[in-house]
């Protein structure tokens, strides 16, 4: 698990590199110049920054926002970019990362063997713990709701969410042996959290929040858990471009960018409800991750099975919504499934519920602000729960017992 106690801050503009570019205009030798990103408002500006650039990642387009354009530029080319007053920031292409105890920095551990396996249905404690069976018992599974998990991505074959399955798209590669589709998970955390989200009611494995929405692999983090901004700004697009529901992010940095901004302000305003983990930077105050820490999208920190504030659990005024996320179980590649800690995992439960609302009429705005007005004050301070642990069936308007089972 990432320990990280470095105060939250903006990104600023600087040189870091990011992560590797896969697609390049210009010459063929490799350039050493650094991987940034150049935000304009014309497209004027974005050909010129095409121009300058020694080789170019993508192109993003946020609407009435502006363009963004990543690439390698040298200090040259920037300093003459900078110049336009249509260019609105020039910024180092940094990386994201999975937030979660594992896999991460090291290689994917189910790879060949697929976890544990469960012969019959199991109702995980965060499933139990936010009412979501209530809602599955009335009725309420999610159908008609698209969630999309930008993310490692998905086991493309697994049991209990191959027939959840949707469309999928990968902004980095998928490497190795399991890689059937190109947005097949090369990693296992994008499916551990599509299962906590949306897996199915089948009889066998495990259960999510939702069990019929439509869930979609925005792969933008690669087999070691990590994308650069660029890549989790084109998936959060490509979600808002496909008017789907729900954008499940649990990953991030303890840095801020622009383009990730952006993209969510974008995405907010297309209809998607954007959910991410606050981080595992705890124990610590005043440090919830970004994108997490922007103000279009909910921010959720992490509960244990006794509702305490789990020790890694990042906390701060942004934090909106508290879920479980110590010992979660749920499904991991290989079809099998297996316990992680994370506020990655606390992420999809709060997604799941945003699909149980929105296939049920509600706009992003609507289902945001019923989760918080129904969730369950359950003692923590507002920086560590925000309004209150996720109670799906009171946000369902159903009746329940909250009592630890």
């Amino acid at each position: 698990m990432v320990r990280n106690n470095t105060t939250r801050r903006r990104f600023l503009a600087g040189t870091a590199a990011g992560t590797v570019g896969t697609l390049f205009v210009g010459g063929v030798g490799a350039s050493r110049a650094p991987r940034r990103i150049v935000g304009v408002t014309s497209p004027e500006a974005a050909a010129d920054a095409r121009d300058r650039a020694e080789s170019v990642r993508r192109t993003l387009d946020f609407g009435g926002i502006g363009l963004a354009v990543a690439g390698r530029f040298s200090d040259r080319a920037v300093e003459e970019l900078r110049r336009r007053r249509d260019v609105r920031y020039v910024e180092a292409d940094g990386t994201m990362r999975a937030i979660g105890d594992r896999p991460g920095a090291n290689a994917p551990p189910w790879e060949g063997g697929g976890g544990s396996s469960t012969a019959a249905e199991t109702l995980p404690y965060g499933i139990d713990r936010v009412d979501a069976e209530v809602a599955h018992a009335n009725g309420y599974t999610g159908a008609g709701a698209d969630v999309a998990v930008i993310d490692t991505g998905i086991d493309s074959d697994h049991p209990d969410l191959a027939a959840n399955l949707g469309e999928g798209r990968a902004f980095v590669k998928c490497r190795g042996g399991s890689c059937n589709v190109p947005w097949d998970d090369d990693n296992g955390h994008g499916t551990h959290c599509a299962g906590t989200a949306d897996a199915i009611d089948n009889e066998e494995g495990v259960v999510g929040v939702s069990t019929e929405a439509t869930l979609h692999a925005v792969k933008v983090l690669d087999r070691r858990g990590s994308g650069s901004f660029s890549d989790v700004a084109a998936g959060i697009e490509y979600t808002a471009d496909q008017g789907w529901d729900v954008a499940s992010m649990s990953l991030g940095a303890s840095s801020g960018s622009q383009t990730v901004e952006d993209a969510c302000t974008y995405a907010y305003g297309k209809g998607v409800l954007l959910v991410a983990a606050a981080g595992n930077s705890g124990p610590c105050t005043d440090c919830v991750g970004y994108p997490a820490a922007y103000p279009e999208v909910i921010a959720v920190s992490a509960t244990d099975s006794t509702d305490a504030l789990a020790s890694f659990s990042s906390t701060g005024p942004e934090v909106e919504l508290a879920a479980p996320g110590a010992d979660v179980l749920s499904t991991v590649p290989g079809g099998g499934y297996d316990t992680l800690s994370g506020t990655s995992m606390a992420c999809p439960h709060v997604a799941g519920a945003g699909g149980q609302l929105m296939a049920r009429g509600y706009a992003n705005a609507e289902a945001r602000d019923r989760l918080a007005a129904t969730a369950e004050d359950v003692g923590l301070s507002e920086n560590e729960q925000g309004n209150g642990l996720l109670d799906v069936a009171a946000a369902l308007g159903l009746n329940s017992d909250d009592d630890l089972n």
